[in-house]
């Protein structure tokens, strides 16, 4: 029971227990022990109560069965997808005939392919590609461009193997919402690494800006942004890491060290990001089209 529990997170099924030979009087008194303690109809907690994230997904997916999958927000969430994944965990079984479990939204599609069949720290979860197609109908555009572009980064996405989906997913209420998104994803996918270089990223779309280069290195410092061509390198100030005095100063002298190597540098802090973006796409368009000669651009 040990064994079979820390392959799955630390919980087991009853029909796991009834195979390794515990009867119901033996698992209620297990139970009754505080040896087992139940997370769903059927399926319990070995040794403690309390779970992680990943042995809660572990015991929705046991709780409903065998080829039961972990599935839209919640296998978002396994695949490191930046989806919030608060509240019913999603979880996909084939049939129309199971039974839904408190704290557990059943999905029931009449066929699923072997291909959309994955693992992922030994939880069964939907491939990424069908995580992709799930959440096209209960996630936002926005969530789900993050998506894509999260999964791309980090080399999960396989187009090909979405567009067979696609082409097997006829009826699927998110088929054209993923096309849609697909369609305009683009081809390459800036290598991000924070909330405020995602919003700078949109509005350089948003504003039809060239696409800069991201967390580049330039004269020994990685940069937040740089365009090659023009020599611009923009450095994203967010509160929690520039507010300081000593931050104040170190930026100063990277900024110093950026222009002697013919950069100009243009500092644009997360309240003006989020407050005044046409003003700050204007400036950049400016100083994109206004040539090279280093300097700096100041802090706006």
């Amino acid at each position: 029971m040990a064994q079979v529990a820390a392959r799955q997170h630390g919980v087991v099924a009853r029909r796991q227990l009834e195979a390794l030979g515990l009867g119901r009087g033996a698992i209620a008194h297990r139970v009754e022990a505080g040896r087992l303690h139940r997370v769903h109809l059927g399926v319990y907690a070995v040794g403690y109560p309390l779970l992680t994230g990943h042995g809660r997904w572990m015991a929705a997916v046991l709780a409903c069965d065998d080829g039961a999958l972990l599935s839209h927000r919640s296998a978002a969430a396994l695949w490191e997808l930046p989806i919030s994944a608060t509240g019913p965990i999603d979880v996909t079984i084939i049939g129309r005939c199971h039974r839904g479990r408190p704290g557990i939204t059943l999905h029931q599609p009449r066929h699923l392919h072997l291909s959309d069949r994955s693992i992922r720290h030994g939880i069964p979860v939907t491939s990424v590609a069908r995580t992709i197609l799930d959440l096209a109908e209960v996630a936002s555009g926005r969530q789900l461009e993050r998506a894509l572009e999260e999964a791309e980064r980090l080399r999960l996405f396989d187009l090909t193997a979405f567009e067979y989906l696609c082409k097997r997913s006829v009826g699927h209420r998110g088929l054209g919402r993923a096309r849609s998104r697909l369609e305009s994803f683009p081809d390459a996918v800036p290598d991000t690494r924070s909330e405020l270089e995602n919003r700078f990223v949109e509005l350089c779309r948003n504003a039809g800006l060239p696409m800069p280069s991201l967390n580049v290195s330039v004269a020994g410092f990685v940069v937040d942004a740089l365009w090659p061509a023009e020599h611009l390198v923009v450095e994203l100030d967010g509160f929690a890491f520039h507010h300081t005095r000593q931050a104040f100063e170190r930026d100063r002298a990277r900024d110093a060290k950026l222009q002697l190597a013919g950069c100009r540098v243009l500092r644009i802090t997360h309240r003006r990001l989020m407050r005044e973006p046409g003003a700050v796409a204007a400036g950049i368009r400016q100083l994109l089209s206004c040539g090279s000669s280093p300097r700096s651009a100041g802090a706006p």
